[in-house]
């Protein structure tokens, strides 16, 4: 079971850490119907050179830039149009991942906005465009989580993969980086990076073959929430026309409250650095708006930025990010009557907090050794950890986004649930994680080796590869008219405040198993499961419910029906 430290290892990485002339016009059209000699498309910026993939199915384009590098002056700013280059772009390898904290240590740069773009090798034209955000707390993670070449076909869309700014490169509260331009000031940066994405998509899409009018924005994770965030969000407003939150939820931050969080994460750099003597001078120092704090900030190497917060795991406390700034996300954050109005899908595992669980220092050296605990109480013990956080998470992701928007959301709202993993009989490799944070990862791209490295016989089940046909049908139908539904496909009916129902994607060993259910299921009633919860010890219970589901995106009502203390400083 060794293997299990991979994937679990990965999977907490990703949590722990989204106008020319009549000539161009003409030669962008020539690029298009020819693919086939040499792969080049004119955008507005120049020739981009891509490949065609081993089986000579899709065309790919790696690496295009959407913005200039957000590097010396640019670094805490809107991102900019990159400059136009001359020859032809060489869009044939991956670029480095905007620079994060991984296993191995920092890696990557702080130049990297770029995008991955993925077509069907035909020549047919409008297209619609599914722009993705990766997953990684906003912290880590890259455009390359997901790749295009086992689906684009199946799906007749363009996928396109964004890296954006991460972590406090990514999001900053601090006042001394406040420039007078609103939307700098948001602190949002990460957020001004993916509407820039997808204005580079809207001005250049047509000469991959796109449709410019048919944009459907889409992320995992930390990228399922940036998508929940840009419903809200008037700089987003008319910039896609459909919408994917695959494992989001609602999640915002107090610009004040995160302001406090930066500075006690940057106070020790301070000190080291000579400019303060002790990182209570340095704290109350960083909070100030002045020339001198923001000098020091854009100073300090991205790589030491990189190296801060790495503890979030799920917790808004540790990594504040998606502000309620005024500009970007409204100051009353989902609570806003102005939603953009898109139809929208929202995806949920039902077990979504396994890795989570695993990862937790509750949990940390049970695993340690990469095999199932052997300890019965201990593994227990986990199972119940992972079965309520799980039940919490998957109302969040789902549900509950669901009714704090129904009032003032117009458009189509599709909730699905996906237990698949959790009721199979001649494979084990699931049995731990049921249906994890990711797992319809490998159903979307079935090259996927993050996953399907460690867990690979369950989906090959023959339930599974039905399941996958079914999955990528309603996607593909909702990518193309904003309605998933289709032939040969179980209706899926929107959700309502008088209809709270969903999807349920699974599959036992053999075949599909989709059907509509009604969501019964509250936050009061997975307490009252709690209490009456006699699987563990109550000692066991208690430190489970104080430190493990404790603070985490989900878990407003268990903290205050068991009077958890704030982890914000005060």
């Amino acid at each position: 079971m060794k293997k299990w430290m991979l994937l679990v290892f990965v999977s907490c990485l990703l949590i722990v850490l989204a106008g020319c002339g009549s000539n161009q016009n003409e030669e962008a059209e020539k690029d298009h119907l020819n693919y086939k000699k040499g792969v080049t498309v004119t955008t507005k910026y120049g020739k981009v050179k891509g490949y065609k993939d081993k089986n000579e199915s899709v065309l790919v384009w790696k690496g295009v830039p959407y913005a200039k590098a957000p590097v010396k002056e640019l670094r805490w700013k809107k991102p900019e149009s990159p400059e136009k280059y001359d020859g032809t772009l060489d869009a044939t390898k991956d670029k480095e991942v905007f620079i994060q904290t991984a296993q191995d240590g920092v890696t990557g740069s702080e130049e990297s906005l770029h995008m991955n773009i993925y077509r069907p090798d035909t020549s047919e034209k409008k297209l619609p465009v599914m722009v993705y955000i990766h997953g990684g707390n906003n912290q880590g993670g890259s455009a390359t989580e997901i790749g295009g070449e086992a689906f684009v076909k199946d799906l007749n869309t363009i996928f396109i993969s964004v890296d954006y700014r991460l972590g406090a490169l990514g999001f900053n509260p601090l006042k001394a980086l406040n420039t007078g331009d609103k939307l700098e000031d948001s602190g949002n940066y990460a957020l001004l990076d993916m509407a820039k994405s997808l204005d580079w998509v809207k001005e250049n899409i047509e000469a991959f073959g796109g449709d410019p009018d048919n944009i459907t924005f889409s992320g995992f994770s930390a990228g399922g929430r940036d998508v929940m965030a840009s419903l809200t969000s008037p700089i987003f407003k008319d910039k896609y026309q459909k919408a994917i939150a695959f494992s989001g939820g609602m999640t915002v931050a107090d610009p004040d409250d995160s302001i406090k969080v930066f500075a006690k994460a940057i106070a020790p750099l301070v000190v080291e650095d000579g400019v303060k003597a002790t990182e209570e001078e340095a704290y109350t120092w960083l909070q100030e708006n002045n020339k001198e704090v923001s000098d020091y900030l854009y100073g300090v190497s991205a790589e030491r930025l990189s190296k801060l917060m790495g503890n979030a795991s799920i917790r808004m406390s540790a990594f504040p990010h998606l502000y309620t700034d005024g500009a970007v996300i409204p100051k009353n954050g989902f609570d806003t009557k102005n939603y953009n109005n898109v139809p929208l899908i929202m995806l949920s595992g039902t077990s979504e907090f396994s890795f989570f669980a695993m990862g937790d220092p509750y949990f940390a050296e049970s695993f340690a050794s990469g095999a199932i605990p052997k300890n019965k109480e201990k593994l227990a013990e986990f199972q119940f950890a992972k079965q309520y956080g799980s039940d919490f998470y998957t109302l969040f992701n789902t549900e509950l986004s669901a009714k704090k928007m129904e009032q003032h959301y117009d458009a189509p709202i599709y909730n699905t649930k996906m237990p698949f993993g959790t009721n199979l009989k001649t494979t084990t490799d699931m049995s731990l994680v049921g249906a994890y944070h990711g797992v319809f990862i490998p159903f979307l791209d079935s090259n996927n080796q993050t996953y399907l490295s460690t867990i690979t016989e369950s989906y090959q089940l023959p339930g599974a590869e039905e399941l996958q046909e079914k999955f990528r049908a309603y996607l593909k139908n909702f990518l193309h008219d904003g309605d998933p539904n289709g032939d040969n496909l179980t209706k899926w009916t929107t959700w309502s405040a008088d209809n709270p129902s969903n999807l349920i994607l699974d599959a036992d060993d053999n075949q599909a198993q989709i059907k509509m259910e009604k969501e019964t299921d509250t936050n009061q009633a997975i307490i009252d499961r709690i209490e009456a919860d006699t699987s563990i010890s109550e000692t066991a219970k208690n430190q489970i419910v104080h430190q493990v589901l404790n603070s985490r995106w989900f878990s407003d009502d268990l903290d205050a029906y068991y009077s958890n203390p704030s982890l914000w400083p005060n």
